[in-house]
């Protein structure tokens, strides 16, 4: 029987579609728009970010040093121009037509706006928050000149959790609602970061490199087709036209440096454009550790505790990015060629839990070269059809060093054994396994293709699919050549179809999203063997191991205005989430173990929530906003939960942990007092329980509460005519979790292994100086130097002070 809610809501969209269907659209005419910001003492505002948007489009550009701004291509029709400086935002009204094509702006950046048009309009970051999926769309203008990681960033973001084994370069999970690993997919601009490898991953992309980050929880809309169960984070990068450059460089503890530059060029009369972009990270990471089991074992075998410095833990990463092309032109909006290479080393400090034998000169080494190609035009061959594809291929290589025999104690000295002489491994390495030079080859290649037609302005469809594909061939230096002839290779492919329908009625008050995805993925493994035939002889054949697997999924998501500031939401999907190649093939660089019978992940998500505001007071902007979810899960993917118990187990392996709900509720509230003082504050609680022997339990290594803050006062013209000091402070909670199960009733002992309660504070400084392009920042991370601790109680660093230079060049 169907639901009388389902039918109801079936009739409103076919009522709204017979009252929108039949406006013709119009004809697709794009025109430039230009003009000059100045404040309200008449000087230019170099710097600025100008957003044009409506419900349709949206392009960004950035004032030159005399203050002058362009954006291209615009259709006909009324916009949205949002103007940001720092902490400052603008908003302006323009009609883009043949006859309104120059846009002069003056802002008064006191507060009072002069000349400024007040209106009742949103953002872009408002108007993507109100399509019905449950989003946060994460802006980084202050984040780009301060001493903070893309991942840093998006801790302190309502809902998502950032699960890490260490410091910089360590691996790092990311949790959303409480889903976490690959059930949470990253995109950049589209495209999953994991084709690039570990030495390319989120904290190489500075927030200066960064327009927004689209964080999405449970419901993820068809255009980003792919298996993402628990929710995705869409790293959309800068697309400014016109002559930039970019460059910062940062000192800190543990020996932290880090570099990175990125930079445009367009060629105005032809349209060619270059861009390029590179980064370099290094990291000691020997800040201090203590606890159970950091200890020294002595004579008679007594084990000491100390506070120890991690002496095994360096990082360093290095890569680029060049892409040239066209943009702009007739014939497309963009169009790229180009190049990604990076490559790091990261020394390895213990498995997968901090063991009472760490490692030594255990590392690994990686690295990826792949080529790329972007091209998208809007209104190709008739007006409202619109053509994106990117694809991405190349080769990502991964290297295991373990060849040092020798037992090592937390004091970064051989270790002893109970007569106090120094001792080998048996089986000759840092982890159990024998030695190894273990090395995997892959030849990689990703391809997403988005096709859009708008019907009219309220009717869109929209068709996707991206494939993926990983040919993977291991190998080992230390073995013989018999040996490596016997390992096998890995062969993984993954198809993703999407197909949505936007609607958007009643005067664009509702706005509906309806989409269905086919998964697909094919495993292949094939293991050489010695086979005996009837006559006695032996010959060489493959052992051959394939899967090949279908599902299907689909979903929806809706808002509705009640008003301008109060907006209800609602979004609900059936979702899959397809096994990853580590988590079938296995790894040996993070200690993982294959497990080629492990199935897919599958998951009915629920989200209603309610979005307050803008509500402006004189001076005082308050927003706020709630979402209540529930995520229905089968076949969960995790750590078997049983085996968790030894916490001195070096390796571990993927499972399907069994069937489990998950139901919570995270808010958010925001503050702003002229401009110049922000607050901003978030929860998330939730319950994520899984039936373990018939019995449901708390699924362990999972924070269930957490909390965040943040407050920035900004005091202009200090010691300077024109500069700006901006004052951050930034609190996180965890609440206290368990990493392992509690066995049986009897909960003896348990407390051994939870992790304490967290509370950490952040504190920092900004001074830009007058000219605009120079900025200066100052930061002290864990203030009061608190342990915390991460994924299977890993403990993370302490205090650190980290300062960093940041130049900006917007016209040469």
């Amino acid at each position: 029987m169907v639901p009388k809610f389902t039918i109801g809501f079936i009739l409103l969209l076919l009522s709204a579609s017979i009252s929108t269907i039949y406006p013709q659209q119009k004809e697709a005419i794009n025109f430039d728009i230009s003009g000059k910001i100045e404040d309200q003492n008449g000087e230019a505002v170099k710097g600025a970010s100008i957003t044009a948007s409506n419900l349709n489009q949206s392009n960004s550009t950035q004032s030159d040093s005399e203050g002058k701004y362009q954006i291209k291509n615009l259709q006909r029709g009324v916009f949205l121009l949002e103007i940001r400086k720092g902490d400052f935002i603008a908003h302006h009204q323009i009609a883009v037509n043949p006859e309104n094509l120059r846009h002069n702006i003056i802002i008064n950046t006191s507060g009072n706006q002069l000349g400024e048009v007040h209106l009742r309009a949103d953002s872009f970051k408002t108007k993507m928050e109100k399509k019905g999926f449950a989003l946060n769309v994460v802006e980084t203008g202050e984040a780009s000149i301060r001493n903070i990681q893309t991942n840093e960033l998006l801790n302190t973001t309502v809902g998502v959790k950032i699960r890490q084994n260490g410091g910089l370069g360590s691996r790092a999970e990311y949790s959303l609602n409480g889903l976490s690993g690959s059930a949470v997919q990253i995109f950049i601009d589209g495209i999953p970061i994991s084709i690039f490898g570990s030495s390319y991953n989120l904290n190489s992309i500075p927030p200066s490199m960064i327009e927004r980050i689209e964080v999405y929880k449970g419901v993820v809309p068809g255009h980003l087709a792919d298996d993402a169960l628990g929710g995705a984070i869409n790293i959309v990068l800068n697309k400014r036209s016109g002559k930039n450059i970019n460059a910062s460089v940062s000192y800190g503890s543990f020996n932290t440096f880090q570099t990175n530059v990125n930079g445009l060029c367009r060629f105005d009369n032809s349209g060619f454009t270059v861009k390029a972009s590179a980064f370099h990270n290094y990291s000691d990471n020997d800040y201090e550790v203590s606890g159970r089991s950091v200890v020294v074992t002595g004579l008679g075998g007594q084990q000491i505790p100390i506070t120890a410095r991690r002496f095994n833990d360096a990082y360093r990463s290095t890569g680029g990015t060049v892409q040239v092309g066209y943009t702009d032109v007739k014939w497309t909006d963009r169009f790229f060629v180009g190049f990604t290479g990076s490559d790091d080393y990261k020394e390895v400090q213990h498995g997968s839990f901090m063991t009472i034998m760490p490692y030594e000169e255990r590392f690994l080494e990686s690295d990826a070269s792949l080529a790329n190609l972007t091209y998208q035009k809007e209104n190709l061959f008739t007006p409202g059809l619109d053509l994106n594809v990117t694809g991405y291929y190349g080769k990502r290589n991964r290297q295991v060093n373990d060849t040092v025999p020798w037992a090592y104690s937390w004091n970064g000295e051989r270790a002893i054994d109970f007569r106090g002489n120094e001792y080998k491994y048996t089986w000759g390495s840092q982890q159990e396994g024998g030695p190894t030079l273990a090395k995997i080859n892959r030849n990689v290649a990703s391809v997403r293709t988005g096709v859009a037609y708008a019907i009219s302005d309220n009717h869109t469809i929209l068709a996707n699919h991206v494939y993926s594909g990983i040919d993977r061939e291991d190998s080992d230096e230390l073995q013989s050549v018999l040996e490596n002839t016997f390992l096998g290779t890995r062969d993984l492919h993954k198809n993703i179809l999407s197909l949505t329908y936007e609607l958007n009625a009643f005067n664009d008050r509702l706005k509906t999203n309806l989409f269905g995805k086919y998964y697909q993925q094919k495993s292949i493994s094939v293991d050489p063997e010695i086979q005996r035939n009837p006559d006695g002889s032996r010959e060489i054949v493959d052992d051959v191991v394939s899967s090949n697997k279908k599902y299907e999924g689909y979903g929806f998501a809706a808002s509705y205005e009640l008003s301008p500031t109060i907006t209800l939401l609602a979004s609900a999907e059936k979702a899959v989430r397809l096994p990853n190649e580590t988590e079938i093939f296995g790894n040996d660089g993070d200690n993982v173990v294959a497990n080629a019978s492990i199935n897919p992940e599958q998951s009915n998500n629920y989200n209603l929530g309610v979005k307050l505001g803008t509500f402006n007071f004189k001076k005082h902007q308050f927003n706020a906003s709630t979402n209540f979810f529930t995520r229905n899960i089968k076949d969960r993917i995790g750590l078997p939960i049983e085996t968790s118990l030894n916490v001195d187990e070096e390796l571990i392996v993927y499972v399907n942990q069994g069937s489990g709900t998950s139901k919570g509720i995270d808010a958010q509230l925001g503050y702003t007092y002229n401009n110049n003082f922000g607050l901003n504050f978030n929860i998330s609680r939730f319950d994520l329980k899984i039936e373990n022997r018939g019995v449901e339990i708390d699924v362990p290594n999972t924070p269930f509460f957490t909390m965040n803050g943040n407050l920035r006062y900004s005091i202009k013209n200090l010691i300077q005519k024109n500069s700006r000091l901006n004052l951050f402070y930034t609190i996180y909670f965890t609440d206290e979790f368990s990493y392992l199960v509690p066995q049986g009733s009897n909960t003896a002992g348990d407390d051994f292994f939870k992790v304490p309660q967290q509370l950490a504070q952040d504190i920092g400084l900004s001074y830009t100086f007058p000219n605009q392009d120079f900025v200066m920042s100052f930061d002290v991370k864990n203030i009061f130097n608190k342990p915390v601790y991460d994924n299977l109680s890993v403990q993370k660093p302490g205090r650190a002070f980290y300062l960093k230079l940041n130049y900006s060049i917007n016209k040469f």
